[in-house]
């Protein structure tokens, strides 16, 4: 049986992270932001193998659910390592009151998914990955519908209000987020919007008169320096299908482009139709993306 230990410092984290980024390359992130979503749970582990690992996390908006994030290298598969993580977790989870699983896979990686079909998990998010290339791009104009104004919120930090009303109306509509929580305002601000990649100048607002009606941000990390990250664009219902999604898009590629990107990637669930046409219409191209599953703990953890 591999040996799996809890990790027991953040020396061991960086091995974890190493081969995390090893096998989600795509998602690469650094150590400041591994500490950002420790942050962010109600409880957090982190396991290393032989050539695996598994971080596994209660959240705050599905705490009946676990989160596991399940990598093996793979000259390192088909020995038992994922299977002794999955019960790793499992037990994890078990001790904390925890009965389901969510999990991320690889949309190409049929060795993945089939490792986890057999473990009675089921697909219930499909994320196509949609990748714009700024490097023959022009600097779009951001052209708002008439009445709105886009700005930083470095610009406007006192409407930190205004955005999280926006969320508690965007996050529910996104396709396979109906069962999240909206934590309170003074948890949401730290976690959804101060953490290690977020920045006021790289947040954009539209506002309407006073009110904020919608807003976008990234999620950077210095590993992937070339890359902007898209994590939020949401808009207020009664004021969708006006244009703003699209001109606080157009404000996010033009200061990617000021600050040297290379590429603006994000992930888009299938059944978001409205973003992915936004998002093809601004010249973004599809590439594989990731698929949640979700299962049982292990029977024998």
């Amino acid at each position: 049986m591999p040996e799996i230990r809890l990790c027991a410092d953040e020396e061991d984290e960086q091995r974890t992270l190493a081969i995390y980024n090893a096998v989600w390359p795509t998602s690469a992130v650094t150590m400041d932001e591994v500490r950002s979503f420790k942050s962010q749970t109600l409880d957090y582990g982190d396991f290393l193998g032989p050539g695996g690992s598994v971080a596994v996390a209660v959240m705050p908006q599905r705490p009946t659910t676990g989160f596991v994030l399940l990598t093996v290298l793979p000259e390192h598969r088909l020995q038992g390592l994922g299977s002794a993580l999955y019960r790793e977790a499992s037990s994890w989870l078990r001790d904390r009151g925890v009965q389901r699983i969510d999990a991320r896979v690889s949309e190409d990686d049929e060795e993945s998914i089939a490792f986890a079909e057999r473990r009675g998990f089921e697909e219930v998010e499909r994320n196509r990955r949609m990748v714009l290339d700024l490097t023959t791009l022009e600097r779009p104009s951001i052209d708002p519908p008439a009445g709105i104004e886009i700005l930083t919120w470095a610009e406007r930090p006192d409407l930190a209000r205004g955005i999280y009303e926006v969320a508690c109306e965007a996050f529910p509509d996104v396709p396979g987020a109906e069962e999240e929580v909206m934590e309170p305002f003074e948890d949401w601000l730290p976690h959804e919007m101060q953490g290690s990649g977020d920045l006021p100048e790289a947040t954009f607002i539209a506002l309407d008169g006073s009110e904020v009606v919608g807003y976008s941000k990234f999620s950077l990390t210095a590993a992937q320096p070339t890359t902007a990250n898209h994590d939020m664009t949401g808009v207020k219902r009664a004021w969708r299908s006006r244009g703003i999604a699209g001109a606080l898009k157009r404000a996010q590629i033009g200061w990617a482009k000021e600050q040297g990107y290379e590429r603006l990637a994000t992930q888009n669930e299938l059944r978001n139709e409205p973003i992915r046409r936004l998002n093809e219409r601004l010249g973004y191209r599809e590439a594989p993306g990731q698929i949640v599953v979700r299962g049982p703990l292990a029977e024998n953890a």
